[in-house]
């Protein structure tokens, strides 16, 4: 297997092994090649192997074991934390045994809250889209996402937006940009009338509010997001390696 000349060598190889893992071609628990036997077979250099399979142990996808080799997690299929994407809720969704579905909810543009502007590096007042969608697990809604990104960044039509679709892909499409990482702030909070409205159960209990911040390649944030996640109807478990 050869390398292209498109990405990154480190980020292909990291996405190679990514992909044998989730096809189980290793599978969970088994002893992976070794550095030299990863390198011969991927045509790079035993450095460049060694980078990848540093990020995939930093994320829980493999275990490095001294002087006995590199094993794949056996609790792999329990991991919901994705590769350049923690919280996934599509993936997520999926890793639970349910069918992911999105229903857009309003795509508006209108001026950015202070709030807003600060997490996007905007002015008060400056103009950006508002994408509000809910995610559905099955027929259970389990999250209420908002997403704010600048209007600036629009390349198409803001009517053209298909809100169905992943938020990578509506990046890619629609704004020409790539996400290189998010950061998440996650903490508890009790359930508002407007969440209560989709996602049913007892009113005043507690669920997960999380904020997420889209960053591109050059660093600068693409978006920021408000989700409020029903943890009582989705089950959710990240596993991460410790060195």
């Amino acid at each position: 297997m050869r390398i292209l000349q498109s990405k990154s060598i480190a980020n292909q190889v990291d996405e190679i092994l990514l992909e044998k893992i989730r096809d189980g071609i290793y599978l969970p628990g088994s002893r992976m090649p070794s550095e030299s036997e990863l390198s011969d077979e991927l045509g790079v250099s035993r450095a460049t192997v060694r980078t990848a399979l540093a990020k995939l142990a930093a994320n829980g996808f493999i275990l490095r074991k001294q002087g006995d080799g590199t094993y794949v997690n056996m609790h792999i299929h329990e991991v919901s934390a994705h590769l350049g994407n923690l919280w996934d809720l599509v993936q997520l969704i999926e890793g639970n045994g349910h069918t992911p579905s999105i229903q857009p909810l309003s795509i508006e543009q209108r001026p950015a809250t202070e709030k807003e502007a600060l997490a996007l590096g905007l002015e008060v007042g400056d103009e950006l889209i508002n994408l509000r969608r809910l995610f559905f697990a099955d027929q259970q809604a389990v999250s209420l996402a908002d997403n704010f990104i600048p209007l600036s960044l629009l390349n198409e039509p803001l009517e053209s937006i298909d809100g169905q679709l992943h938020i990578r892909d509506i990046f890619h499409k629609y704004f020409h940009q790539e996400i290189a990482f998010i950061i998440t702030d996650i903490r508890s909070t009790v359930i508002g009338t407007e969440a209560h409205k989709f996602f049913g159960g007892e009113s005043g209990r507690s669920i997960l509010e999380l904020h997420i911040t889209f960053y591109g390649k050059n660093n600068l944030p693409l978006a920021f997001g408000i989700n409020y996640f029903d943890d009582s109807a989705l089950r959710l478990s990240l596993v991460q390696a410790w060195n």
